[in-house]
């Protein structure tokens, strides 16, 4: 490793939220002597023009931009001279000092200039020009860089990154050698994107005992906020008090102590039900109560007559040609005579003909109506199928990423109780996909006198977030449910409609090849497997269904092992985006990315901003947040910059950090959870084997009912059968059900 060292001469480039710089770096000369600089790229953190580096690193040569010598890292040193002092105090480092009076004040004080602006700064107004109020201000700014850099010194001894270093001084600034010396998992609570893992590898440096009980209480935290990613609500006492001692190597007693410490202040929430003691995190806990109580709230009865509804909707029916059986026109009578309605039913069993009567009778009553749905895919489709615009539910409730809130993930709507949806009906579609957060969000948004019709299939799986909200909901009994059932002659027509209702009922499918949009490959070897799907894939599929590569979507059980997502994207990539030596790539956790890959997030993130822009590069359209699911293209990979420019749907063009990109996955091949919501001409699925609590009934029928025009499932038949007769389900644990359903007994007391 080589070592350089120098004055920072300018900053060519600086990227604000990761520190990343482009700089010339001069090394020290005599006065008869040329001055050499050198161009070093990294991350620097707080470095100004005319500060005094010695810059560890190797020497690289970029294929744009020439030679430049690779920071690995570096210190800012105190220039010990009075050349260095004079061009470091006039190099603009100082608001209010430029060359001129640097070299007044260093004429004046010599070689203790820096150590008089720390000590005595008042005697900075001996020099004419230097009021006492410039001179106070001037050494307040030396001294905050200090500061600065004394701190990010200390942090990165505790093996924190450069990045995030900056993100912990900004927000603690001088506090932060008191937050590390008592309790350093503070920062999983207070810093976005330092987790309890962080947290704790820098406390354990710090040197905390293992059975410290701040390190506990975060465990305890950290261990339900896991359970969340796994759609729990809450957990019992047993479960969480064991989960919590594995994570944490240490005995249940130690746990089990401090459950009380949180309890008081409020951290965590314990309930009795029966011989259950349930374990909630506070915000959890109250937003399962608003919510029942918001349901409620809008479970409004509206006098509609019956019989004149049954006029219009004949009317209706003449109109567009079409004829509604009992159930739908059920749909419709409850959803226009009731505040809150759930139309529930599995694919060609006439939910969209359903939705389409029903805004056809509001839009003749004059209603203003608001379409959306979880996801941008299903809020399109919806679009198209109505003739409606339709949007996301983020976007219908106007998140604002920019916003501080108290949620760490940065997420606020602007639509809320203060200001709430300007609407007379919100229908949204794809209701299984909703978890309770985003539940709660939009029903703050809604107003009593405005109806909620609530869409979706309830043996689809549950939503990837925390609750289990549509089967709870339906379970609990609280409003008017129509489960639709009945397969329509046009749908009974597809053999992805018909089987998708076989394995719903449990019922066997048959593999013949006989019709145009259901397959089944027999193969048993994994290898045999693989190959079939890159032919389906590369060749076979984007033909038949008139469709490019990318649309063609592979769905698995599982990310692990040799047919999981992490080794399908590899082998798919390869095919679909080879290495060329035009396209730039780059490897981020353990994943190597290329431009033109099809890429997905895997996280919501609220903040971060998108434009859209003419093919002229104007921009015309921008706003913030991409969510969990999003799928687009790598566009651009800018080294110089570290970013990497993404195109989602729609033209969203998104610059995501180097350090954001464990955010961001391959997209050739996802889980089946994965791709809830979203709808894709043509759907592979590789079956062979895989864990039993994996492989059942409602993952198989998610999938199939992902494709619009064909599936095909490549494996073994006989795991395909087992996964059909196998209904295990992982057991939420929610209770928004029982809320409800207490609530409403309360309300007829």
């Amino acid at each position: 490793m080589e070592e350089l060292e120098g004055y920072v001469d300018r900053i060519t480039f600086r990227n604000e939220e990761n520190g990343y710089t482009v700089l010339y770096l001069v090394k020290p000369q005599s006065d008869t002597e040329e001055e050499e600089e050198e161009c070093c790229v990294g991350c620097f953190s707080f470095v100004a023009e005319g500060e005094y580096l010695l810059v560890k690193g190797r020497r690289t040569v970029h294929k744009n931009y020439g030679e430049q010598f690779q920071v690995d890292s570096y210190e800012t040193k105190q220039p010990d001279d009075v050349l260095a002092m004079e061009r470091y105090l006039g190099s603009g480092a100082i608001k209010g000092v430029g060359p001129a009076l640097a070299a007044r004040i260093i004429k004046k004080f010599g070689k203790e200039t820096f150590t008089m602006m720390e000590r005595e700064p008042e005697r900075l107004a001996e020099i004419k020009g230097i009021s006492q109020k410039m001179a106070v201000n001037i050494a307040r700014q030396f001294n905050e860089k200090q500061q600065m850099r004394q701190a990010m010194i200390f942090l990165q001894e505790y093996g924190i990154s450069m990045n995030m270093a900056v993100k912990i001084y900004r927000y603690y600034k001088e506090d932060i050698y008191e937050v590390l010396r008592k309790n350093p998992y503070r920062l999983a609570e207070d810093i976005t994107g330092i987790g309890f893992k962080i947290a704790d590898a820098i406390a354990q440096k710090a040197g905390f005992y293992v059975d410290s009980e701040y390190r506990i209480r975060a465990g305890i935290l950290y261990t339900l906020q896991q359970s969340g990613s796994q759609g729990h609500c809450y957990l019992p006492e047993q479960e969480l008090v064991t989960a919590t001692a594995s994570l944490l190597g240490i005995e249940r007693e130690a746990v089990s102590k401090q459950l009380d410490a949180l309890t008081l202040n409020k951290e965590i929430l314990i309930e009795e039900s029966g011989e259950e003691r349930r374990l909630y995190s506070s915000t959890l806990y109250y937003m399962e109560m608003n919510c029942a109580r918001m349901l409620l709230d809008l479970n409004l009865a509206f006098s509609v007559s019956d019989d004149k509804l049954a006029k219009r909707v004949a009317k209706i029916e003449g109109r567009q040609g079409i004829t509604l059986d009992v159930l739908q026109k059920n749909a419709v009578y409850q959803a226009v005579q009731n505040g809150v309605t759930i139309i529930t039913g599995g694919p060609g069993t006439g939910k969209t003909t359903t939705i389409n009567t029903i805004l056809q009778v509001l839009e003749e009553d004059g209603m203003d109506v608001l379409l959306a749905a979880p996801t941008g895919r299903a809020a399109k489709r919806m679009s198209e199928t109505t003739g409606w615009e339709a949007q996301t539910i983020h976007r219908l409730l106007e998140v604002n990423g920019g916003v501080d809130t108290d949620d760490k993930s940065g997420m606020h709507f602007e639509r809320n109780e203060l200001q709430p949806l300007e609407a007379d009906v919100v229908i949204v579609d794809e209701f299984s996909m909703v978890d309770i957060y985003l539940l709660n969000a939009l029903l703050k948004a809604m107003v009593p006198g405005c109806r909620l019709i609530m869409v979706g299939d309830v043996n689809q799986l549950p939503s990837v977030g925390p609750g289990n909200v549509l089967r709870d909901m339906i379970k609990a009994g609280f409003c008017n449910v129509v489960r639709l059932n009945q397969i329509f002659r046009q749908a009974a027509e597809s053999q992805i409609v018909v089987n998708a209702h076989k394995i719903n009922a449990g019922q066997e499918i048959s593999f013949d090849n006989q019709n145009r949009d259901f397959f089944h490959l027999e193969r048993q070897n994994v290898q045999d497997i693989i190959n079939v799907v890159i032919q389906l894939v590369m060749k076979n599929m984007p033909s038949y269904v008139n469709a490019t590569v990318y649309d063609i979507q592979v769905l698995t059980p599982m990310r692990k092992g040799e047919l999981g997502v992490e080794n399908l994207n590899k082998i798919l990539q390869s095919y679909a985006n080879p290495q060329n030596g035009k396209k730039t790539e780059r490897e981020f956790h353990g994943v190597l990315f290329r431009e033109q890959d099809k890429v997905m997030q895997i996280k919501n993130d609220y903040q971060i901003k998108w434009v859209k822009k003419t093919r002229y590069g104007d921009v015309f359209e921008e706003g913030s947040g991409v969510f969990n699911g999003d799928v687009g293209i790598i566009r651009r990979i800018l080294e110089a910059e570290e970013t990497v420019e993404v195109e989602f749907e729609e033209g969203k063009l998104v610059k995501f950090e180097f350090g954001q990109m464990d955010e961001m996955e391959l997209a050739y091949a996802i889980t089946i959870h994965k791709s809830q919501g979203s709808e894709y001409p043509a759907v592979v699925l590789p079956i062979l084997t895989g864990p039993r609590m994996l492989l059942n009934r409602n993952l198989l029928y998610t999938a199939v009912t992902r494709a619009k025009q064909c599936v095909t499932i490549v494996g073994s038949s006989g795991t395909v059968h087992q996964m059909i007769r196998n209904v295990f389900e992982q057991k939420r644990y929610s209770s928004l059900c029982q809320r409800l359903q207490e609530m409403k007994e309360e309300d007829y007391k």
